[in-house]
């Protein structure tokens, strides 16, 4: 039998599934964690604490900047699986960028935006 070159439109629709959840989620993360940088929720003139003590500032500088890293990552792990959706649509998902074999399911399933197969991950370190 021929080696398997890429996943049935099932099989697709089943990683279809699985990304669209991980989205959804990753997407209220990303705007819970752009509201926290906003200061949507708090911190308006009704807020009478003082901001004038340097600890306190230096905290709040700390927090916002590990916020914004946050939104960074939780940002670009969103553009992932955007370009996954793609993949699927273009039925190139589940594909090794780098060997052209297919990723085994089990590490999609995990990794739903992944592009590489673990042994091609391996070799670039």
């Amino acid at each position: 039998m021929a080696e398997k070159t890429r996943y049935s439109d099932a099989e697709l629709e089943e990683f279809k599934a699985i990304i669209l959840e991980k989205l959804a989620v990753a997407q209220k993360n990303y705007e819970q964690l752009r509201d926290s940088m906003m200061n949507v929720d708090g911190n308006d003139v009704g807020d009478t604490s003082p901001t004038y003590k340097i600890l306190e500032e230096g905290a709040n500088t700390l927090s916002k900047e590990e916020t914004t890293r946050l939104a960074q990552r939780e940002l670009k792990f969103i553009q992932g699986l955007q370009a996954a959706l793609v993949r699927i649509e273009n039925k190139t998902y589940g594909i090794c960028r780098e060997t052209g074999k297919l990723i085994p399911a089990e590490r999609l399933r995990a990794v739903p935006h992944a592009t590489l197969s673990i042994e091609a991950k391996q070799a670039k370190k």
